[in-house]
């Protein structure tokens, strides 16, 4: 028996496997201990904004814009929570507000496009691009997608995974739903925090990352972007914008993609980045994952091709 079987590689698979599994727990307690001190106190804030009516307040004013994307005004705070702290803070509001599934399913697009700005514009910065450029595509995009989907989305009425009281509860009940929702999303977020870290050690063990980006070359030309590029496209979209930012910097650093690449790279990343995270944490809330790749995968290919247009009518 050869001694390359795949009976002698088991072992050697498991063992590296064991080895990824454990040290994923330190970061994963690390970076889930992190967003749930940003969760947390958004969901507390959203619950007592509703409990009081201040929500309802906020919506009045909201909606004559909101109601063109199909939301109700309310559901601009998720919005902002998304657009300025990321993902996690964002589907925390959606959560702690009764929403149908379109309606969910259309603000999930919106913060999947357009969240986390401050950190991710600045990292786009970094690699080549106007902060502010970017910071502006994306909030413009988020409502034509919104806009779009409220068209072409079906009524889809059934609720949204809403962790908070029945309307009228009294105040302690309100407090205790609360609470019992913050230990079931805590438990959420470090499950699936911990796949996706055992995952990218997995990657990195077994250097997935660079035969990957060969394969993937090809693929540039469809997006637009210089096939020199699939490295940084695969960097964006394994670990993300914020996660890839060292390994997208350095690469510009060695000169194994030039600035003006970088920057056409950022155009689409901006729509269509951490692709693994972000579509995991939302369809565990029930948001089909299907919707949100073709969608943010649309919109990155046209907002690429969109600007080439420009730039040869120069």
């Amino acid at each position: 028996m050869h001694i390359n079987s795949p009976i002698h590689k088991m072992p050697t698979v498991l063992h590296t496997m064991r080895i990824c599994m454990a040290a994923a727990l330190p970061t994963t307690w690390k970076s889930a201990s992190w967003l749930l001190k940003l969760m947390i106190p958004i969901s507390l804030a959203v619950t007592l904004l509703q409990f009081f009516g201040i929500l309802e307040w906020m919506a009045l004013y909201l909606h004559p814009v909101f109601v063109h994307l199909g939301l109700p005004g309310a559901s601009a705070v998720a919005f902002i929570s998304g657009a300025s702290a990321g993902t996690y803070a964002g589907i925390a509001a959606m959560m702690s507000m009764p929403l149908t599934m379109k309606q969910a399913t259309i603000l999930s697009l919106m913060i999947a496009l357009c969240h986390a700005l401050p950190m991710e514009c600045a990292v786009n910065r970094k690699t080549g691009s106007s902060f502010w450029k970017m910071c502006l595509i994306r909030i413009v995009m988020a409502f034509v997608c919104a806009f779009v989907l409220n068209i072409l989305l079906p009524s889809m009425p059934d609720p949204y995974l809403y962790m908070g009281a029945e309307e009228g509860s009294a105040f302690g009940a309100v407090m205790a739903t609360w609470l019992l929702s913050q230990v079931k999303m805590s438990a959420i977020v470090f499950l699936i925090i911990y796949v996706l870290m055992v995952i990218q050690r997995l990657i990195e063990a077994y250097n997935l990352l660079a035969p990957l980006s060969a394969f993937l070359a090809p693929l540039m030309t469809l997006f637009g972007l210089p096939r020199q590029s699939a490295y940084m496209w695969l960097v964006g979209n394994v670990l993300g914008i914020s996660y890839g930012s060292a390994v997208m910097v350095e690469l510009e650093e060695k000169g194994l993609i030039k600035r003006e690449e970088a920057n056409d790279v950022n155009y689409h990343l901006i729509m269509n980045h951490s692709m693994l995270e972000d579509t995991i944490v939302f369809a565990a809330t029930g948001i089909s994952a299907w919707l949100m790749i073709s969608t943010r995968m649309a919109f990155a290919i046209i907002l690429v091709w969109m600007r080439r247009a420009v730039i040869s009518i120069r």
